[in-house]
């Protein structure tokens, strides 16, 4: 057994037909992992909306690993307008607990869209309630400890390693 080093490529690259929407996400450290969260499952792209990023951020360039240089993204005024905008080939998803959200586990990946636009929201707040009642879906993660929420950048891996396992499974089938 030989550990491999980061130029060891094991690792079959896969773009993931999946957007990732920050509403308002403002930690630059949750902003730095997420960049590298996204780019560890090849997303087509991060959106953030309300603030916009200093990507200038020592903090959020030290936690990102330079991959805030590699992976696409872009800001918008108007994230409803960008929704809309691609709603006909994406399904939207937030990842939000609500009264009608389904646990993560449970997502189904279907290919009668192009992708799937997931939103995740500030760390205080969430997401904004209009975008929250504009997704097609809201999915949560299972908490089973005192706590009803985590992190947004954790919450990111977790609900981005269950959305590629059933799009692996589909595209095996």
């Amino acid at each position: 057994m030989k550990q491999l080093t980061h130029f060891d490529d094991k690792f079959n690259k896969q773009k993931f037909p999946i957007i990732l929407l920050l509403d308002n996400i403002t930690g630059e450290a949750n902003i730095g992992s997420i960049f590298r969260i996204a780019d560890a499952f090849n997303v087509e792209k991060i959106v953030f909306s309300g603030t916009e990023p200093n990507l200038q951020s020592r903090r959020l360039q030290k936690t990102s690993r330079n991959t805030h240089k590699t992976l696409k993204y872009e800001f918008t005024d108007d994230a409803m307008g960008f929704i809309q905008n691609l709603k006909e080939h994406y399904e939207v998803y937030a990842l939000e607990i609500t009264s009608t959200s389904a646990p993560i586990e449970e997502f189904q990946y279907s290919a009668e869209k192009k992708g799937i636009i997931l939103i995740l929201g500030n760390e205080a707040s969430g997401i904004n309630k209009d975008l929250l009642e504009f997704s097609d879906n809201h999915l949560h993660i299972n908490m089973f400890g005192q706590n009803s929420s985590m992190n947004v950048a954790q919450a990111t891996g977790i609900a981005l390693y269950e959305i590629s396992k059933t799009i692996f499974a589909f595209v095996k089938k």
